[in-house]
This record gives C-alpha cells, sequence and structure tokens, in this order.
C-alpha cells in the first residue's frame, strides 16, 4: 500500500500540544506557587522542539519508519509528563482519606493492606509483578502490532493510546490522590488497620515518601518494579488507575486487530496487572475498578472522536 504523505502534524502530536499549552496556562495562575515553574517551562519546550524536530525528519524523508519515530518520540515523553502532573496537584489539599474511606465503606476493609499479607508467597508475589510491570512494554507492544500487521489503523491505535494518557494527567492534576503506599506511610498503618483515615492536608506539599512496595523482595520482576518506581513514581495519580485504564485500551486495541492469539496472549497480564495494583499498594481497590470502566469509555469515545478528526 502506498504511503500518503500528511503534511501537517498527526492528532497525537495536536493532543500533545494542547496539553502542554493548557498546563502552560495553568501555570500562570498558580508560578508563584510552583516548586519547579522553571524545568516545567523547559520541559514543556523540549517536548514540543522535539515533535516539531520529528515531523521535520518526516518531511525530508517521509516514510513509514519516521512516522514510526514521531510516535515513538510521545511514547517516550510521557516519562516527563507523568510526574510533571504531581508539580501542580501537591498545591492541593490530599484526598486520600476520603477514598480510603469510600475503600473501608465498600469492602469492609483496605485490600491493599491486607491482600499481599494474605498471599505472601514468592509465586504470587513474582506473578503479579510481573503483571504490573508488562504494562511498560505493553505500550510499545501493541502499537508496534499494528505498525506491522494493521498499518491503516496505525495513527488511530496510537492517537486512541496517547489520548487516554493525557487524559488520565488531567485527572491526576485536579485530584489529589497519592495512593496507599503513601498515605499509608503518612497517616500511620496502626490508624489505617484501626479504619481511621486522618485528613493530612497539605502533607505531600512538602513530603513524598513511600512505604516499601510489599512482595518477594530477592524477585526478578520485583526488582524491576522497584526501578520502575524509582525512575518516576510520585505521590499522585492514584484515582482512577492509569496502569489499569490504559491496560483495558490497549486490550481493547488488542481485540480489534482481529487476531485472537494476539489479544488472548495479553489477557493473562491484563488480570494480573489488574489486582497487582492494590497488591503492590500503588493504589486503592476502587482505583482499579474505575480504571476498567474509565479506560473502556475513554477507547470507544476516543476511538468516535478520531473518525470525526479524519474526516474535517
Amino acid at each position: 500500500m502506498a504511503l500518503t504523505t500528511k503534511k501537517g502534524l498527526y492528532p497525537f502530536e495536536w493532543v500533545m500540544i494542547g496539553y502542554a499549552l493548557l498546563t502552560g496556562v495553568l501555570m500562570l495562575f498558580t508560578y508563584t506557587r510552583l516548586q519547579n515553574p522553571e524545568s516545567m517551562i523547559w520541559m514543556r519546550v523540549q517536548s514540543i522542539a522535539i515533535t516539531l524536530g520529528l515531523w521535520g525528519v518526516y518531511r525530508m524523508l517521509p516514510c513509514r519508519l519516521t512516522i514510526l519515530f514521531r510516535v515513538l518520540g510521545q511514547v517516550a515523553l510521557l516519562g516527563s509528563w507523568y510526574p510533571d502532573t504531581y508539580e501542580f496537584n501537591r498545591m492541593l489539599p490530599n484526598l486520600d482519606h476520603v477514598f480510603a474511606t469510600w475503600e473501608q465503606q465498600f469492602f469492609g476493609f483496605q485490600p491493599a493492606l491486607l491482600f499481599s499479607q494474605k498471599f505472601s508467597s514468592p509465586v504470587v508475589s513474582e506473578l503479579l509483578t510481573l503483571g504490573y510491570v508488562s504494562y511498560y512494554p505493553l505500550m510499545i507492544i501493541v502499537p508496534l502490532f499494528y505498525f506491522f500487521w494493521r498499518y491503516k489503523d496505525f495513527t488511530r491505535a496510537s492517537f486512541v493510546m496517547l489520548t487516554s494518557f493525557f487524559l488520565f494527567y488531567v485527572i491526576f492534576i485536579f485530584l489529589p490522590v497519592a495512593g496507599p503506599q503513601y498515605y499509608y506511610l503518612a497517616a500511620g498503618v496502626d490508624q489505617i488497620s484501626q479504619g481511621i483515615f486522618p485528613n493530612i492536608g497539605h502533607y505531600f506539599e512538602t513530603h513524598s515518601e513511600a512505604m516499601p512496595s510489599p512482595g518477594y523482595t530477592d524477585g526478578i520482576f520485583y526488582k524491576l518494579l522497584v526501578v520502575a518506581h524509582e525512575a518516576g513514581e510520585r505521590p499522585t495519580a492514584a484515582f482512577p488507575s492509569s496502569h489499569v485504564g490504559i491496560m483495558v485500551v490497549l486490550l481493547c486495541q488488542a481485540w480489534a486487530t482481529k487476531n485472537r492469539l494476539f489479544f488472548w496472549s495479553l489477557v493473562p497480564f491484563g488480570v494480573l496487572m489488574f489486582f497487582a495494583t492494590f497488591y503492590i499498594q500503588a493504589h486503592y481497590a476502587i482505583d482499579a475498578i474505575a480504571g476498567v470502566f474509565i479506560g473502556l469509555i475513554m477507547y470507544f469515545t476516543l476511538n468516535t472522536t478520531y473518525k470525526y478528526l479524519i474526516r474535517k
């Protein structure tokens, strides 16, 4: 199939630029309270420059490979956009006490506190942490599957996945929920175990300490998990779980390929991911449940949005 050259930016690139501009405007109103405004501005300048640079390379050498580089460039930039949300929501009063209370009312206990204690074997730990860290390679594997075997839908699939990320980031900016690994430590595990969930206010504006993730500490996948957390984890982005939400989007995309072997080979990772989010205390169980529904809504809504955009 011949390559149709596109002169302008792709929708997924416009989404990133739009997000950069939107949050840039937000920075104008919060500049005096931000702790790292200069580095945040520079990150936005760099992200837009990289995007335009990759577009320029494509214009000089229009081919599928340079389109792939444009997509992978945006995927790589996600590693900077995620911790950036913390710089905004650290200014807001923390809401973990509300979500921990809802968790207690819904389940009658704290799954994030008890799950790893009830299932503490190395095998369970490694399987669940495998599910959690599989999130990172699957962000590349699913788009690459489209690139090699469903190329006509490659830019659409890339738009849906990348835009889902940015929609989650918007939520995280305005919904300051840190998650059990941070909140339990700040509030005190003894109080949590007694069903007491204190309001810690602006604690995370100046604190970012987390409890070590439970599990088999000598496991290969546990060590990969620690590396991933040390690289970019912050007391932010707990509700809804973007890990679960994006995994749902990827599974829907895998189903849409009509390659059932590909889809069913990913399903176990999705199931493990769901339970791993609160096993390792990164999320409350209600975060994971919400992630499923919001991931489905994003997938179907963004597919429809893309069809509208390309008809314009």
